[in-house]
């Protein structure tokens, strides 16, 4: 439930803001789209300490609740800033920024703004890596018939809070462009305090994970030990490596992890040489190979920076290029289609592909297979990259069609001028990403969930929001990369405020080059990775547990070319 309004407020924001930020506070192209990305990857990179907070000190329950109260306050002064006239400048112009307009916003109305987006960023970074992960929580890795739920849990949580989302883009953009920003905004700030409301009355009924050592610090211990034995000789039998007996953590219900050969120098951490037996010079073979398990899928997080950059799109550039073309179902007095609410189609083509994939795609391939998911998370990512390079080769081909029309009608201005062309022209590239969502999107998060040690799954699941972050800061660091260089010899550029006078066709061809490029790595990352060993007990036919312990691989091959 709380996600469903987090999500209902959040995608309220950011997928109408490019809009706010030209049409009411009076800002550029280049500008607003990189104040909506700079901001957005703010809110993906925050969760990273709020991971920390939550394994370390002060668990995931509590990391939440006092973040959700932080996140409200945000909405609430966000709201005000939207509806009190001043804290907004004076309206100029109609559709996009109006050069000659000179009624700037404000020092003050900025700040308060700006105050208030970033409030809620502070909000997300204890929500978000914490409401998924007391989700999954609930789920008791012993109970076989509970474990096999979970692996459906991440596809029916995705479903489920996108139907936030697809109100958000569809109902809530509407309000906001033809009723007002106040109720746009009022509406999910409502929603969010009773959403908070039903899920703090649930507490006595959750499961609840104690803290543990911080993630970082336990990593850090391990690479100072490591480094500091970095002569010495490592023993060859790994028995001989420190570790604790498995009493110790029987009694802090916690799981013992066995040697593996991969990154050996950090094995070196855990050799005995008589001297300090502190954090920093000595380590247990668990906390080696939790390290281990959290390094190893660095390359995999840095692979997913190209695509959250192209979803980085979809609420800026797209939704700018929908301000340009004709959005009236029927006769110029029907229904007029707000541009940020084709994002909505993003969320039914992703609705639909996540129950297709975990209704008929799963079985169907865990026949074939004999893989619990039906094909490994990585290969579920890898499809979803090859449909990003599809979409951003299908947007340089439309726009370059939307600018062959504008330019044969005579249409040389996009402030106040329609093309005769239909916003829906613009569809299969909305309805695609969504289909790349229900691949890539869901694999990560359940990724990076699945394959972090039991004590940091907080932190595990931040790096799946931190690649969305560091994407939405590429995204800010290519479109002034691309303007900049493209306005050098004298010519207006690639992106100007003027998109029926950009070129914005040959910024989506760049952008399908480096997804190629992105592609090819991530095969080479794919070749690398090892699935970590899980250790569980064994379960029949029928799902029923069988009482011995058995070691078992998550996926069919491990260490070659098993995406």
């Amino acid at each position: 439930m709380y996600e469903v309004f987090e999500r209902l407020a959040y995608y309220g924001i950011s997928s109408n803001l490019v809009l706010y930020l030209t049409k009411e506070l009076h800002q550029g192209t280049v500008l607003s789209a990189n104040n909506v990305t700079n901001w957005v990857g703010t809110v993906w990179m925050t969760p990273v300490i709020g991971a920390y907070i939550a394994d370390a000190h002060l668990g995931r329950y509590r990391t939440f609740m006092i973040a959700s109260v932080i996140y409200l306050l945000g909405m609430s002064l966000l709201t005000m800033a939207v509806s009190l006239p001043s804290l907004k400048p004076p309206k100029c112009g109609l559709g996009t920024p109006d050069v000659a307009c000179d009624h700037k916003a404000s020092g003050v109305q900025l700040g308060v703004f700006f105050l208030a987006l970033y409030i809620l960023a502070v909000g997300t970074g204890g929500t978000k890596p914490n409401i998924s992960t007391i989700g999954a929580d609930q789920f008791d890795e012993h109970e076989p018939r509970e474990r096999r739920h979970k692996l459906s849990f991440f596809n029916w949580w995705m479903f489920s809070i996108f139907f936030g989302t697809l109100f958000a883009n569809t109902v809530l953009v509407y309000i906001q462009d033809k009723i007002g920003w106040t109720v746009g905004y009022a509406l999910p700030t409502a929603g969010l305090a009773v959403s908070i409301a039903i899920f703090t009355a649930g507490t006595p009924f959750y499961r609840h994970k104690p803290t543990s050592e911080s993630s970082f610090a336990k990593m850090a211990g391990v690479i100072v030990a490591a480094v500091r034995k970095c002569t010495i000789a490592a023993p060859v039998d790994p028995r001989d490596l420190h570790e604790l007996d498995p009493e110790h953590y029987a009694k802090k219900k916690t799981t013992q992890l066995p040697y593996t050969p991969n990154f050996s120098m950090l094995s070196k951490a855990a050799v005995r040489t008589g001297g300090s037996t502190s954090r920093w010079s000595l380590s247990t073979v668990t906390q080696v190979e939790e390290t281990k398990q959290m390094l190893k899928m660095l390359p995999v997080l840095a692979i997913t920076f190209v695509p959250s950059a192209m979803l980085a799109q979809i609420n800026t550039l797209f939704v700018k290029q929908g301000t340009t073309l004709e959005r009236h179902v029927g006769s110029q007095d029907g229904f007029e289609i707000p541009p940020a609410s084709l994002q909505g189609f993003v969320t039914i083509s992703m609705l639909v592909s996540v129950v297709l994939y975990d209704r008929l795609f799963v079985p169907f391939m865990r026949r074939l297979t004999k893989n619990p998911r039906g094909i490994s998370l990585l290969q579920r990512m890898g499809v979803g990259l090859v449909f990003h390079i599809v979409i951003m080769a299908i947007a340089s081909v439309t726009e370059h069609h939307r600018l062959d029309v504008a330019r044969a009608n005579g249409i040389f201005e996009s402030k106040g001028t329609t093309i005769p062309l239909s916003i829906f022209v613009l569809l299969p590239q909305f309805v695609l990403m969504g289909v790349a969502d229900a691949f890539l999107e869901v694999a990560k998060i359940e990724f990076f969930y699945d394959q972090a040690p039991e004590g940091m799954k907080s932190l595990g699941t931040s790096y799946s929001m931190t690649s969305l972050g560091i994407g939405n800061f590429l995204s800010s660091a290519l479109l002034s990369t691309v303007s900049h260089l493209t306005r050098r010899h004298g010519s207006g550029g690639w992106i100007q405020n003027n998109l029926n006078a950009s070129r914005l066709d040959l910024y989506y061809a760049f952008f399908t080059m480096l997804n190629c490029a992105n592609l090819v790595l991530f095969f080479a990352v794919c070749r690398m990775y090892v699935y970590n060993v899980e250790v569980t007990h064994g379960v029949d036919g029928d799902g029923e547990k069988k009482g011995e312990l058995v070691v078992i691989q998550p996926s069919a091959v491990v260490g070659a070319l098993d995406m």
